[in-house]
């Protein structure tokens, strides 16, 4: 539950569309509700702006279930992330609605349309195609928290024209994603052609000495470009959230 949909709830009781008691309905589980497998932190909406988002990855599909239905009963939309095809199959039978990404190894549920809050556009940039699934777990989680979000793929420093060729898209971007794995050169390029926020998403991706993205992590941290900031390994969600913060028109 968010500010927006606390404001109509009070608004129709004002108006008599609705009584006290499907008001105190609708705010029974807040701030949470326990559900025996997780407790579900329905407040966070309206706290945080952002509702509670799911990390599929080690929970069962019971589990995942579970949740969704606590969160789709008090009007939230739904993101799952780090849900594999298979896992993401079975939930899909329960909630035909849903939507699942591949790329993203994310799955959405829309029961209200994602209101538009960002000022700007979140730009997502990946180094390469094998960077894609962080970089798109990124684009799918600033859509569902409220941003206009553009991508550009495959535009690394080992074709660095690729990548000056869409200097016009860097420039139109309020906030930067940069997703590299290999020594994770990526963001101090971008960085060091635009003066907006840039958000640098180290990734798993490289040969034996990248170490898992160990080598592009401390290669971000160590960027001579000021301004970078960068993230954990492989957290898309984690830098499109910042960058929706970054990004929010208060």
């Amino acid at each position: 539950m968010d500010p927006r949909e606390i404001k109509n709830l009070l608004n129709n009781l004002k108006n008599g569309d609705i009584d006290i008691d499907d008001v105190l309905e609708r705010l029974k589980h807040l701030p949470f509700e326990e559900i025996g497998c997780a407790t579900v932190d329905h407040h966070r909406g309206l706290r945080q702006g952002f509702p509670e988002v799911i990390m599929g990855e080690g929970k069962s599909v019971g589990q995942i279930e579970q949740i969704i239905a606590a969160m789709l009963g008090t009007g939230s939309n739904i993101l799952a992330t780090r849900l594999d095809e298979e896992k993401a199959a079975r939930i899909r039978q329960g909630f035909p609605t849903s939507l699942y990404h591949g790329d993203a190894r994310c799955l959405t549920i829309e029961q209200k349309p994602v209101e538009l809050t960002g000022k700007g556009k979140i730009l997502v940039v990946s180094a390469g195609t094998s960077d894609i699934p962080v970089a798109a777990e990124a684009v799918v989680t600033a859509r569902m928290m409220g941003n206009e979000v553009a991508h550009l793929y495959d535009v690394g420093v080992a074709g660095i024209h690729r990548l000056l060729a869409r200097k016009e898209e860097l420039l139109a971007a309020a906030v930067i994603i940069v997703v590299a794995g290999m020594e994770g050169a990526l963001p101090s390029v971008v960085a060091g052609l635009v003066g907006k926020p840039v958000i640098g998403v180290p990734t798993s991706v490289g040969y034996g000495a990248s170490f898992g993205g160990i080598s592009a992590l401390l290669g971000m941290l160590n960027s001579c470009a000021a301004g970078v900031t960068v993230v954990n390994i492989d957290n898309g969600f984690g830098a499109a959230y910042a960058a929706s913060l970054i990004n929010r028109n208060d």
